[in-house]
């Protein structure tokens, strides 16, 4: 699937890519758990920060955290340019677009407010648990399970109608059962 990227010759970067890329190594592994961890981490923080309730009592320690992960992704992705000999090929991999994006929506939330819903896409670094567990050869299985949804669609395309059809038909007869009483039904 996805090879590491060429180390560079210097021996701090050569050590620095070491850590960074090599899941084999102890300091590899626990990088890469410690990583992890603050991907989970931080992504149930954005979660937690849409819960009414707790942003009014918590915004300013989870605003304050998600700073604190964003600065840490950050530092992360800048070691890993420059650990890399081609940094500009591994900004452009498909890791290195992952690990852009998950950092850059705090940062555009000072000129767009909300932006930082957006950090849920820090999931998507999760895909390195492929790579650190050696389970990319389950990634065959996801192809064969896309390759089935694809020669289906026109099947599901027609499931989703038919289910959209009645909750419509539900929605309305639900609407016109209850709206008079109050219960939540305002609208279809």
């Amino acid at each position: 699937m996805h090879e590491a990227p060429t180390p560079p010759r210097e021996p701090w970067r050569h050590r620095l890519h070491t850590i960074i890329f090599e899941a084999d190594t102890p300091l590899g592994r626990a990088f890469d758990l410690a990583l992890l961890i603050a991907i989970i981490a931080s992504t149930v923080a954005v979660m937690l920060e849409t819960v009414e309730p707790i942003q009014q009592e918590h915004g300013h320690l989870l605003r304050a955290v998600e700073w604190a992960f964003t600065i840490l992704f950050t530092v992360e992705y800048v070691a890993r340019l420059l650990s890399v000999q081609r940094p500009i090929r591994y900004a452009r991999s498909f890791y290195g677009v992952v690990d852009l994006v998950s950092f850059l929506p705090t940062y555009l939330s000072l000129l767009v407010p909300g932006a930082q819903t957006l950090l849920v896409v820090r999931l998507l670094r999760l895909l390195r648990v492929f790579r650190i567990l050696k389970l990319v050869r389950l990634l065959d299985e996801q192809l064969e399970i896309t390759r089935a949804v694809w020669l289906a669609r026109n099947k599901i395309v027609v499931f989703v109608y038919t289910v959209l059809m009645v909750v419509s038909v539900m929605g309305a007869i639900m609407y016109l059962v209850e709206h008079d009483y109050n219960d939540g039904f305002s609208n279809i």
